[in-house]
């Protein structure tokens, strides 16, 4: 089993009281699934994937990653989980707007102290097996919405990451773009990478193996997409 999580409940402080937004989540991902969260927007959803990609903490129960309790790391040790074990996809590709694709991809090596050389080699490496080679040298404002996703997944891969963990990756991107985008990601599973993904598009979630359903703060059931 790669991540579960056990009773998983987050509130937020609102006022004199709290809100809840999630409530009592429990959820098995095992190593090599290919999982997609479906849910409104306000349905909690977002909470959820910081709380997967350890990027926030639950306020009461249990999470475990790569078999590590999360809930009791120190920000350090959940900065390195980041950085080693989990891959990271957003709709607008969070990418820094004055480095060329290939320093973009080479960030998270840089993060791991790895000598320049070697990540410039690297990246170069993930933008080729994304079909960038000729892009490299490109500022995303030089790049199409597909071709900044796919910067963005090879940033994404660089460090090997057991889990890709993608909230809402095609929302930007035109309808071919974004099949190209889902494309790579089945590619990727298939290759042996965890993907979870965090969507409201049902079109989106069924090139998923297993859809689960968000609502109100809770998960529902696991369903067979």
């Amino acid at each position: 089993m790669l991540l579960e999580m056990k009773d998983i409940c987050k509130s937020f402080p609102l006022g004199d009281s709290s809100i809840e937004i999630l409530k009592h989540i429990d959820l098995s991902v095992e190593e090599g699934e290919y999982l997609a969260i479906m849910g409104p927007s306000g349905s909690g959803k977002t909470t959820l994937m910081n709380i997967i990609g350890c990027l926030d903490v639950p306020s009461s129960g249990s999470y475990t990653l790569a078999g590590q309790d999360i809930g009791s790391a120190t920000d350090d040790m959940l900065a390195d989980i980041r950085n080693s074990s989990i891959g990271f996809v957003f709709q607008n590709y969070q990418l820094l707007p004055t480095l060329d694709a290939v320093d973009n991809v080479a960030l998270p090596l840089l993060y791991a102290n790895v000598e320049r050389n070697e990540r410039r080699e690297r990246a170069k490496e993930a933008l080729i097996r994304m079909g960038l080679e000729d892009r490299m040298d490109h500022r995303p404002n030089q790049l199409s919405g597909g071709q900044c996703q796919r910067v963005a997944i090879a940033r994404a891969m660089i460090n090997a990451p057991r889990l890709l963990l993608a909230d809402e990756p095609t929302g930007a991107l035109d309808s071919a773009s974004g099949v190209q985008i889902m494309d790579l990601f089945t590619e990727l599973n298939a290759a042996g990478t965890t993907v979870i993904l965090i969507t409201h598009d049902a079109n989106v979630a069924k090139r998923a193996r297993i859809t689960r359903h968000i609502l109100d703060g809770r998960l529902t059931e696991e369903g067979e997409a």
